[in-house]
């Protein structure tokens, strides 16, 4: 089936995790000629109903597929619309300065700002043949998604209810253009990679756009910093390195149940 530029098939997985992972479809757009491609899950109630949104993003040399299996947030929350989308070969901030596996942009304009497009074209196509809770559209991903996120969060703000990155702190030209937005960020304390200073430094920021007061306890390795004008942050720290536990998931999905745009 195409559409104004948008390929459907139905995508083969090579494992089977249930019936949730049954409605799981390939997609594909033409974004400047190239084309992008990425894993949706849509609720059957998606045509009749007001629908929430998550994009989830994978990391650096990851994939959409891992993405599905990992995240797995059509598992958390089957009456949402979840999208795994699949980057391209981009040059690593920390890793893989020749560019040879899939990430993300790093800056607006970057990459002549083609994941932003990207981002634009799958939520243009979902609103088009879904019937999208614009109040409900969410953003996450871990490592160089999660920093994608961040760069989501500054270049297309108003678009999201809250968001969560993972495992990545936020460049220091993009802190500048965020706007006060629900968060919840999740850390490792023995971070190798993207350095617990350099996401705690971000973790601060944050509180402070968003006019955080102190913290107190969330759940298990989470903490909560209340906002006075309802953007709070949540932080998930736990104690390993930059892995994403399995057990992420289900609070990120938790907290976004918390928060609707006004």
């Amino acid at each position: 089936m195409q559409q104004a530029g948008l390929i459907v098939a139905v995508l083969a997985l090579g494992w089977n995790s249930g019936a949730a992972a049954d409605n799981l479809t390939k997609m594909e757009w033409k974004v400047d000629g190239v084309t992008r491609e990425a894993i949706i899950y849509v609720p059957a109630a998606a045509k009749a109903t007001a629908t929430p949104v998550i994009f989830a993003f994978h990391g650096h040399g990851g994939t959409m597929n891992h993405a599905a299996r990992h995240f797995a947030y059509h598992k958390q929350w089957p009456q949402a619309i979840v999208v795994y989308l699949q980057g391209l070969n981009t040059p690593g901030a920390l890793t893989d300065p020749e560019g040879q596996k899939p990430g993300w942009q790093k800056a607006i304009g970057d990459q002549k700002d083609r994941d932003l497009k990207f981002f634009d074209a799958v939520l243009a196509s979902l609103k088009k043949d879904y019937k999208v809770d614009a109040k409900r559209v969410y953003a996450t991903g871990h490592s160089n998604g999660g920093a994608f996120t961040y760069l989501l969060w500054a270049a297309r703000g108003d678009v999201f209810a809250a968001v969560a990155p993972c495992g990545a702190s936020a460049r220091r030209d993009l802190v500048q253009h965020l706007q006060p937005k629900p968060v919840l960020h999740m850390a490792g304390e023995k971070d190798p990679l993207v350095r617990f200073e350099w996401q705690q430094r971000t973790i601060d920021a944050i509180r402070k756009i968003n006019g955080c007061g102190d913290g107190g306890p969330w759940g298990q390795c989470c903490t909560l910093y209340p906002s006075k004008t309802g953007e709070p942050v949540v932080t998930y720290i736990h104690p390993g390195g930059h892995e994403f536990p399995a057990e992420v998931p289900p609070v990120i999905v938790k907290f976004f149940k918390e928060h609707a745009q006004q």
